[in-house]
Parts: structure tokens; C-alpha cells; sequence
């Protein structure tokens, strides 16, 4: 699927490429909801409002941040995501993959969406960092992925060639928008949260495991790192 001689420069999303998807769904759906009403001392039903609340900003920039939900809903965010932290996991192979890459030369830079304060909680707690050469978030640039602002930023920092860039996203409207830029190798990601059904891509190709992206796998003629 991937032809690793013209790829120069990977960029993968973290929450649903890397990691498990799980816990920021069960965090922002369930556990945010639940805590806040127990919190503030409110009815049960008041859960759906602050769903709807947190869904209406979702491709924002504010929908990835910390600190304005805990302003917004008068509540710590980063500590409750810490009463829920064991639920930090990598998807299946993730860890394999970054190894592979490592050893196989392309630059590879975390593309997230997720905040500062996020990734002060989950790099330590997966060590995604020891295997990046770079992280940039969303948060840096101000612009989510979902628009071109934050592609043209990016590349300010990380001057790489769309052609030769492969570039891993459980987002759909984020692919678009990769796509939009020039970003020519997009893939999705099937199963994001490990709880949930695979996701449909339309207009991409998807892999449900990184190992089906190796060249050891895909081809039995050898050169897996040339």
C-alpha cells in the first residue's frame, strides 16, 4: 500500500491513530458529564446538556482545549482525565510501527490536535515521545487540523514536501483537509476506539493494523528499509 521510497516525512495523529480512542470518548461522553453534575449538584439530565455543549464545538480549536472547558464548566478538566488516566492505551501495534520507523529514516512528527496540557498527561504515560522527532499541537500553531491555517503553519516549522509526505488520521474532516493542502498519502483509521465499530472512509484507504503498511508484509521481495 505504501511505497516507503517516496515517503520523506510521516506525520500521525495521536487519540484514535496511536492511541485508543476509548479513553477520550468515555472521558468526554460519560465521565466529564457524570463528574461535573456530581460536582455542581445538579440533576442527572443536565448530562445531555453538557454533551450537547461539548459536541457544538467540536473542529475547534477550543473543543481540544483544557483550559477552556474547565472555564466554561467551572471544573478541573485535567484532573478528572487523571481519575480516568488508566484508560491511556496504544492501539495494537502502534508501538511496533514507531519502532519500524525509527529504524527506517523518515522523519516522523506527532500531528495533534490535542493540547499541551493532554499531552503532559499521555506522552508520559505512553512514551510516544521516544520515538518522534518532532510534536506539534494544534494548540502551537492556533488552528486545528480541520483548516488550512494550521497546514500552512506546520509546514512553516516542518518544511515538508506534501508529495512525499504520508500523513495518518482517524478524522475524516481532518484527511479532507489534509488533502485540500497537497498531503498526497492519506490513510484513515478502521477502528479508532477499540469499543466501537469500525469507521466507513469513503474517499480514503483505511488499515486496521500498521503492520499491513510494512514492507515485509506487502511484498516478499525483500528490502524492507531501503
Amino acid at each position: 500500500m505504501i511505497d516507503w521510497r517516496a515517503i520523506d516525512t510521516v506525520l500521525l495523529d495521536m487519540d484514535g491513530t496511536l492511541l485508543d480512542l476509548h479513553f477520550d470518548s468515555h472521558f468526554w461522553l460519560e465521565h466529564l458529564p457524570r463528574r461535573y453534575v456530581e460536582l455542581h449538584q445538579l440533576d442527572e439530565a443536565t448530562q445531555d446538556v453538557v454533551r450537547s455543549r461539548i459536541i457544538r464545538e467540536q473542529g475547534s480549536l477550543d473543543w481540544y482545549s483544557l483550559a477552556y472547558w474547565s472555564r466554561e464548566l467551572k471544573v478541573d478538566v485535567p484532573a478528572l482525565k487523571r481519575e480516568v488516566q488508566h484508560l491511556i492505551g496504544l492501539r495494537d501495534d502502534s508501538l511496533d510501527f514507531l519502532k519500524w520507523l525509527k529504524d527506517a529514516h523518515p522523519r516522523v512528527v506527532l500531528a495533534t490536535n490535542a493540547d499541551r496540557e493532554s499531552l503532559a498527561l499521555k506522552l508520559p504515560l505512553t512514551g510516544l515521545d521516544h520515538y518522534l522527532d518532532a510534536i506539534v499541537s494544534s494548540q502551537d500553531l492556533g488552528a486545528p487540523k480541520e483548516q488550512q491555517s494550521f497546514w500552512v503553519e506546520l509546514q512553516k516549522i516542518e518544511p515538508f514536501d506534501p508529495q512525499r509526505t504520508l500523513f495518518i488520521d482517524d478524522n475524516v474532516t481532518v484527511l479532507e483537509s489534509a488533502h485540500r493542502f497537497g498531503i498526497r498519502h492519506l490513510l484513515g483509521i478502521k477502528q479508532p476506539d477499540s469499543t466501537r465499530p469500525e469507521k466507513v472512509f469513503e474517499s480514503f484507504s483505511a488499515v486496521d493494523r500498521f503492520a499491513s503498511l510494512l514492507p515485509q508484509v506487502v511484498s516478499s521481495a525483500g528490502g524492507a528499509h531501503e
